[in-house]
């Protein structure tokens, strides 16, 4: 069994079917939801803005993450679904993940270019694994 973790600082997203992350035991893992530029209203942060939506997205795993009185040096896993990739699409996203982690040694992060997301308003969405203490 593992607990949910859904912070009242975010949207309700079991009203969407998921929580935004989950304690797996052994190892006590932490898996967080990909992540959308939605606050805690569901209003779209950022709108066409590829480093704004970037932001928003990662505010909210930071969100999750202090929750669980955890921050970025936690993590030890991000996934990074981008729409339509192109190269271009590095530059703004790398620039939201770069003020992300700050001093912290980023963990591995694996880039994916998807054709949608759950909504056509969200170009990006970002997932996470850490570990507990």
């Amino acid at each position: 069994m593992s607990d949910r973790i859904n912070p009242d600082t975010l949207y309700n997203s079991v009203q969407w079917g998921f929580s935004h992350a989950a304690v797996s035991e052994p190892g006590r893992l932490l898996h967080l939801a990909g992540q959308v530029a939605w606050d805690k209203d569901c209003q779209l942060v950022g709108g066409d803005d590829l480093n704004a939506q970037a932001r928003q997205c990662l505010a909210n795993l930071k969100a999750v993450l202090a929750d669980q009185g955890l921050g970025p040096q936690h993590l030890i896993r991000l996934r990074t679904y981008v729409v339509n990739h192109t190269p271009e699409k590095l530059e703004p996203v790398g620039m939201a993940l770069g003020e992300f982690w700050g001093e912290v040694t980023p963990a591995p992060n694996t880039w994916l270019g998807v054709q949608s997301l759950a909504l056509p308003e969200f170009l990006v969405e970002i997932e996470g694994t850490a570990v507990l203490p």
